[in-house]
C-alpha cells in the first residue's frame, strides 16, 4: 500500500465534515420547523456558515499538500469527493430545505419536483465538472492559476450567500453577535423600513432558478480566476492593504460582503468572457478582398 501525507488528507476530510453537518443542521431545521419556527432559521443559518467552514479547509488542503510534497493521485480523489458532498449536495438540500418551507408562508405555490430538479442539476453539474477536473488537471503549481468553468466552491459560495442574505432579510434578530447586535444589527434597528416582513414570493422561485444556472457555469468553459492562487502570489505593498481593509469589511457586515463578493466573482467570468471575445474578434484582421 502506498504511503499517504496525513495532515492534507485530514484537511480534505474536514472539509467533508463540514458538508455532512451542514445537511445534519438542514434536516434539524425541518424537524423543528413546527414546534420551534425561530430555531429553524438558526438551524439554517448554521448550515449555510459550515459550507464556508469548508471552504476554508478545501483552500488549505491543496496548499499544503503542495507545500508538503504530499501531493498524490489519492488527495485529488479524495478532495473532489468531500467537495462533491459540501459544494455540491449540501447546497442543494438547503435550498430544497429553505424553499419549501418558506413556500406556504410566503404565498409561494411551487412545485416539489421541479424544486428537486433544479437542485439535483445543481448538484449533478457539480459532480461532473469535478470529474473532468480531475481529468484536465495535475498537481503543478502552474495548472491551478485559472480554471475553465465555475469552481464548485465559488458555486455554492453564491448560492449560500444569497440563502444567508434571504435568512437576515427574513430574521434580522439573527444579526446578534454575543448578545449585541452586529453593525447591519444597528442599521436595521435605526431603519425599520430595511427589515422584510413580507418577502415577496417571486424570490424563492428566483433562488430555485439560480441552481441550474450556476450549475451550467460550473460545466462550462468561462475561465475564471484561482482565488487562492492569485492571494498567495506575490504582489505590491498596496495589495496587503486592500487585503487587510477587506477584512475588517468582512469583520463588520459578513453577509452583505459575502453576499457581494461571490455574486461579484460569478458575474467576472461572464464579463470576461464577454468582453474578452470581443476584443479578440476585433483583433483578428479582415480577410483579404
Amino acid at each position: 500500500m502506498r504511503r499517504i501525507s496525513a495532515l492534507p488528507n485530514l484537511l480534505t476530510l474536514g472539509n467533508a465534515f463540514c458538508g455532512l453537518l451542514a445537511i445534519s443542521k438542514a434536516i434539524d431545521a425541518l424537524v423543528l420547523s413546527n414546534g420551534a419556527p425561530a430555531l429553524f432559521y438558526a438551524k439554517l443559518e448554521t448550515a449555510c456558515l459550515l459550507i464556508f467552514l469548508g471552504m476554508v479547509f478545501d483552500a488549505l488542503d491543496g496548499k499544503v499538500a503542495r507545500m508538503t510534497g504530499g501531493a498524490s493521485q489519492f488527495g485529488a480523489q479524495l478532495d473532489s469527493f468531500s467537495d462533491a458532498i459540501t459544494f455540491g449536495c449540501a447546497p442543494a438540500l438547503i435550498t430544497k430545505v429553505l424553499v419549501e418551507h418558506e413556500g406556504p408562508l410566503l404565498g409561494y405555490q411551487g412545485n416539489p419536483r421541479l424544486h428537486f430538479i433544479a437542485c439535483a442539476s445543481f448538484a449533478l453539474m457539480a459532480v461532473l465538472r469535478l470529474a473532468r477536473f480531475n481529468l484536465e488537471t495535475n498537481t503543478d503549481e502552474k495548472a491551478h492559476a485559472e480554471f475553465r468553468g465555475l469552481p464548485s466552491p465559488a458555486a455554492a459560495a453564491a448560492v449560500v450567500s444569497t440563502l444567508l442574505m434571504y435568512l437576515t432579510l427574513r430574521r434580522p434578530e439573527l444579526e446578534v453577535d454575543d448578545g449585541s447586535p452586529t453593525p447591519l444589527g444597528r442599521l436595521f434597528a435605526l431603519a425599520p423600513e430595511i427589515r422584510v416582513e413580507s418577502v415577496p414570493a417571486w424570490v424563492l422561485p428566483a433562488i430555485a432558478v439560480l441552481l441550474p444556472f450556476l450549475g451550467f457555469l460550473m460545466v462550462s468553459r468561462v475561465r475564471y480566476p484561482h482565488a487562492i492562487a492569485a492571494l498567495t502570489r506575490k504582489g505590491s505593498f498596496f495589495t496587503l492593504v486592500y487585503l487587510v481593509f477587506g477584512a475588517f469589511l468582512l469583520f463588520a457586515a459578513p453577509i452583505p460582503v459575502l453576499f457581494l463578493s461571490a455574486q461579484g466573482f460569478v458575474l467576472s467570468g461572464l464579463v470576461r468572457r464577454l468582453f474578452g471575445g470581443r476584443k479578440a474578434a476585433a483583433s483578428v484582421p479582415p480577410p483579404a478582398g
